[in-house]
């Protein structure tokens, strides 16, 4: 089976909402044109047209407006319909997009982005500066209720519009992560007017200015998206500087990946994503493998140091030094994925590891929980003290842990109970997962995270984070308050200076580690299998795929 590597492409480019009927957006339903002509690499009909169907094994999204909450899920689909002021490359290059170009102040406090001209939203509104200050403002607004968005343009106090197509963004604060932040779909330009729709209609149907357009969602069966013939910004790295090639991409919402990898294979769908990791390994050479690590943290155990008993840094160890995650990676994961010793993604620049500190050592977590008073034994072999037993609960997300992983959970179960752990495995839904979390009923969570460059430890390990954003969701589940911390992220995300920027990184994913604040696992999974099609690749912002460049074979 064929692993397509990242693409490296030639040219940059200058409240929940319950829908219980058909969506259907009329002004959308005009038939699409074909596009200016086929991409040059792929065969002459390429432009012909069809309908491609993408099925996904991650939760349906409430909301496909991205700036609402902010998951993968949304970001997924709303990558095919919004489009960020930048893009970025897979060494971390900021490229432009929906902004052309940007010079900052010597203070770090004004940003100026000069805006790409002609470019207009899918409903005729023009893109313009006043369109990014809106866009800002309902990031930023909490009726909104954004999460990844809003955590993401915090520093930002206000938007100007100097003119129509010159945009000034004001911070209260430094951010050297700023341009990192504007690459994510979370923080996507939408039409104004359909802003104004309200919530509902605009998760129905945001508008924004991408080569795909929303036409109809039917909720728990797929999302319609055809052809936006009018498509001019130009995603970066696309070898296709015109419309789409497509007609049409269905997007379809199958939960089983047993059933989505048989859809696959008999060409009832054209790409899938979250494969179980047999499947990439078992696939046949007709099937290709687009391997896309998101950015930013990689998947681990965070382990809520706010309550008893990983209060203690001693517990905290102990269950490190007992969870013993690599062999059941290696024997799981067939392969694929590889035990990361890190906070950070392989692929952030700034990813520091220190392999020491997850060493196996069940007779060093035995003596830690002993010092930690731990010492006495219920009936049932699990520690005990002060008639409390040594118990942790792990809620797990059904929608977001595969069956790999899920298994990989009862393996530490098993392996932290010969040390007298209770590990307490709770599968439940989305929507119940992040109640727990709300709620602290957690001692330990798989958590993944997706942010753009290493400030995403800002996001996750500052104690700011421990106050919920408007949707309701904390960032900072391991409940870390470390004064030390703070002060590294904040010196951190306030320099221009790389060098200095690493160096303090790294300091923070030290302390991080050495604190045993987390379990990392390894880097957040993100395989698509494609088959029947080609021109399918991955942005290097947040991983997910476009079909710019699609068409079917």
């Amino acid at each position: 089976m064929p692993t397509l590597p990242r693409p490296v492409r030639g040219r940059p480019a200058l409240t929940a909402v319950s829908l219980a009927v058909v969506l259907t957006i009329a002004a959308c339903t005009t038939e699409p044109e074909d596009g200016a002509g086929p991409d040059p690499a792929a065969p002459e009909d390429a432009a012909g047209g069809g309908t491609l169907i993408y099925a996904t094994g991650d939760a349906e999204p409430t909301c496909l407006d991205p700036h609402v909450g902010g998951n993968y899920p949304q970001a997924l689909i709303s990558t095919q319909y919004l489009e960020p002021l930048l893009g970025r490359d897979a060494d971390g290059t900021i490229l432009p997009w929906l902004a052309t170009d940007w010079e900052v102040s010597d203070d770090g406090l004004t940003w100026d982005f000069t805006l790409a001209e002609g470019v207009t939203f899918t409903d005729d509104t023009p893109f313009d500066a006043e369109a990014v200050r809106i866009n800002v403002e309902h990031v930023q607004d909490p009726d909104t209720a954004s999460s990844t968005g809003y955590l993401a343009m915090e520093k930002v106090e206000r938007v100007e519009a100097v003119d129509d197509h010159h945009a000034r963004f004001h911070l209260a604060e430094p951010d050297s992560a700023l341009l990192e932040s504007l690459t994510q779909p979370w923080n996507a330009m939408q039409s104004p007017a359909g802003i104004d729709r309200g919530m509902d209609a605009n998760c129905a149907a945001p508008v924004g200015t991408g080569p795909f357009v929303v036409q109809e969602w039917v909720p728990q069966q797929h999302v319609t998206l055809v052809r936006n013939p009018d498509y001019t910004s130009g995603v970066p790295q696309a070898d296709n500087d015109g419309v789409a090639h497509l007609d049409q991409l269905t997007w379809r919402f199958i939960p089983d990946p047993a059933t989505r990898y048989a859809a696959l294979q008999s060409g009832e769908v054209h790409v899938i994503d979250n494969p179980e990791p047999e499947a990439i390994a078992g696939a046949g050479e007709d099937i290709q493998h687009i391997d896309a690590p998101r950015p930013g943290s990689v998947n681990r155990l965070e382990l809520n140091g706010g309550q008893a008993p990983f209060d203690d840094e001693r517990v905290r160890e102990a269950f490190i030094r007992a969870a013993d995650v690599g062999p059941g990676i290696d024997t799981l994961y067939a392969g694929v994925a590889e035990q990361a010793f890190s906070p950070l993604s392989s692929i952030e620049p700034y990813a520091y590891a220190d392999e020491s500190l997850f060493s196996t050592d069940p007779q060093a977590a035995e003596r830690l929980l002993d010092e930690a008073g731990w010492s006495e034994f219920d009936d049932d072999g699990y520690r005990v003290r002060d008639g409390q037993r040594l118990s942790v609960r792990i809620p797990v997300s059904t929608n977001q842990s595969v069956a790999a992983e899920q298994s990989l959970l009862e393996q530490v179960q098993a392996n932290t109970r010969a040390v007298g752990f209770e590990v307490v495995l709770n599968p439940v839904d989305l929507s119940t997962w992040y109640g727990d979390l709300a709620a602290h009923d957690y001692e330990a969570v798989t958590a993944p995270y997706t942010k753009v460059g290493p400030d995403v430890l800002r996001i996750l390990y500052h104690s700011d984070s421990l106050v919920p954003a408007p949707s309701g969701y904390f960032a900072n589940l391991a409940q870390v308050d470390d004064p030390e911390l703070d002060a590294l992220l904040e010196r951190a995300v306030a320099t221009d200076d790389e060098t200095e920027r690493e160096e303090l990184y790294t300091q923070a994913q030290a302390r991080v580690l050495e604190g045993f604040h987390i379990l990392p696992l390894y880097d957040q999974q993100n395989h698509f299998l494609v088959n029947g099609a080609s021109g399918v690749w991955t942005l290097d912002t947040v991983a997910t795929p476009t079909f710019i460049d699609a068409h079917l074979d």
